[in-house]
């Protein structure tokens, strides 16, 4: 038996070298069986059902991730801690077969902040399917609160994928096909916006919001619109506005889907040059109507984000709030404005009223009624579809007859967030909706983040392609990728072809739910088919 500080070695009956933990009273308490400890491995990859991702708690004698890399196309990540004890481990048992094995990662004491990156990295559920953790029980006993503040950190991020996931699987394919279409058509409004000394010497606007407090709040709005207040409009605000006269300065769009052109059903300003500031998944009609300028920007997409280190360079929007008002507020931040009023931002329902006259939910439902659907029905439906929250009591606050539900607390509480950590000053008009804490936190980070974006926005295009061009080489980057084998496709790939796949992920979750039969290798030649098939449709 050998001494190797925290772990002893021995071996098996079937000659494999078994660490142990050294107990402080002297016993030893093995990790694995001293019978065979590669069939008890075996035998516990294989009752843990399908397998297309393995984080292993506890290193051990590497038995359970050999396990996994024979039985599965999977990829490994073991999580172990005490640096120390495992590079003396390492001298006491061979583990080359894992550490060349491209499927296999070992992080030792990892950070949190590590933890998770490294999954949200590499954990693709569209190509993975099911993660799953397998506990080296033995070994997490004696490190059980860093190994349980681990198994935490896991879920989160597993939440945050899976999250992420469900939205892709719905709307993948929409976006893919919305960004190639208007970069197609995408070539200098940015320029011509970023680059604007006005607009980047703005130092006061009003963000204006479609909730129902926009209705007593909008003489306000337009006596600042004639004192030369600078106003940013969500689409969804964007008739309140055109039927009280008022003109904004810019109008923000985030939404992929065909609905969000009912925000701009016969509104036609004046001007005809109001910059139309849209997600680059967009859908390709608003870009194309008449009163607006648009001016395309990346809220994280992996095509945009490709498009834009590739082709030309897109302003980089954080849209993580989930909400276009969020976004207005990441505008407001990338043009270094300092002082921001909010109005109509209620995050909630005020008096059983969903939205401001005159925001598209009006005539939309107008239409769409009949006897069997009246008016009436319609709204109703709409107010009541998710169920309201219950309201915490607050002697001080005045008795306003809100409600909030999950989605509207989440978009309220994303903005708080965000408004902790800005040096701008953040006013919210008087209104009838959810009480927003205006708390600061913390200025030096998002002061560091604001100044990155900037920089970007302002970067020189990478390439002189136009728009066809570029999509004919994007065509050929993913026709030129390797042929789909498994579970492990990302570690085959160079640099350039990572990056060139990873923009095909979204359509790949999209396609994977309505295909969920689709084996890993066919679902990477069947997307590969899909996307070439509708870049080639817009070259035409």
């Amino acid at each position: 038996m050998n001494n190797a500080g925290f772990y002893v070695m021995n071996k098996s009956r079937t000659g494999e070298d078994v660490p142990a933990i050294l107990l402080p009273c002297g016993n030893i308490q093995y990790l694995h069986s001293m019978i065979d400890p590669k069939k008890e491995a075996e035998r516990l990859v294989s009752s843990a059902g399908d397998i297309g991702f393995a984080v292993i708690l506890g290193l051990g004698g590497g038995f359970a991730c050999e396990a996994v890399l024979k039985l599965t196309n999977a990829q490994v990540l073991v999580i172990d801690y005490g640096k120390n004890d495992i590079e003396k481990l390492f001298t006491q048992k061979d583990y080359s077969s894992l550490i060349n094995n491209n499927r296999f990662t070992l992080l030792v004491d990892p950070s949190d902040e590590e933890i998770k990156n490294f999954i949200l990295e590499n954990f693709k559920p569209a190509l993975c399917g099911n993660i799953k953790t397998i506990p080296l029980r033995s070994r997490i006993e004696y490190n059980k609160e860093k190994f349980e503040k681990a198994v935490s950190v896991i879920q989160e991020s597993i939440a945050i994928t899976s999250g992420d996931y469900s939205v892709q699987a719905h709307f993948g394919k929409r976006w893919f096909s919305n960004i190639i279409r208007n970069i197609k058509h995408s070539e200098e409004n940015n320029k011509i916006f970023f680059n604007n000394k006005y607009f980047v010497s703005i130092k006061e606007c009003v963000i204006a919001a479609a909730g129902p407090s926009l209705d007593s709040q909008l003489p306000l709005l337009k006596k600042l619109k004639k004192e030369g207040v600078f106003i940013i409009s969500t689409d969804t605000a964007l008739g309140s506005l055109f039927y009280t006269g008022i003109e904004p300065d810019v109008v923000v769009s985030i939404d992929c889907q065909y609905i969000s052109l009912s925000h701009f059903t016969d509104i036609k300003f004046k001007s005809g040059q109001i910059p139309l500031i849209l997600d680059i998944a967009s859908p390709p009609a608003l870009a194309n109507l008449h009163s607006f300028t648009p001016v395309f920007f990346s809220s994280g997409h992996p095509l945009a984000v490709y498009s834009s280190e590739n082709w030309r360079s897109m302003p980089l929007l954080d849209t993580t709030g989930g909400n276009v008002t969020y976004t207005c507020l990441s505008l407001a931040q990338i043009l270094n404005i300092k002082k921001i009023t909010f109005f109509g931002a209620d995050f909630s329902y005020v008096n059983s009223q969903t939205y401001a006259r005159g925001s598209y939910i009006y005539p939309y439902f107008l239409k769409k009624q009949n006897r069997l659907s009246p008016l009436e029905a319609l709204h109703s439906s709409f107010l009541y579809r998710s169920p309201f929250l219950p309201k915490t009591e607050n002697k001080n606050e005045k008795k306003i007859n809100y409600y909030e539900t999950k989605q509207l607390k989440f978009y309220r509480e994303k903005l708080e967030e965000k408004v902790s950590v800005m040096d701008a000053q953040i006013i919210f008009a008087k209104g009838n909706g959810a009480p927003v804490n205006l708390t600061k936190i913390n200025k030096t980070q998002e002061n560091a983040i604001c100044k990155n974006k900037q920089a970007a926005v302002n970067e020189n295009d990478i390439k002189g392609l136009n728009g066809l061009e570029f999509l004919k080489q994007y065509r050929d980057n993913i026709a030129a990728l390797p042929q789909g084998a498994s579970e492990s496709y990302l570690s085959i790939l160079n640099k350039k072809e990572k990056q060139v796949f990873l923009t095909l992920l979204p359509f790949a979750a999209a396609v994977r739910k309505r295909n969920p039969e689709l084996e890993s290798g066919n679902l990477i030649e069947e997307i590969k088919y899909r996307s070439i098939k509708e870049i080639e449709q817009v070259l035409v």
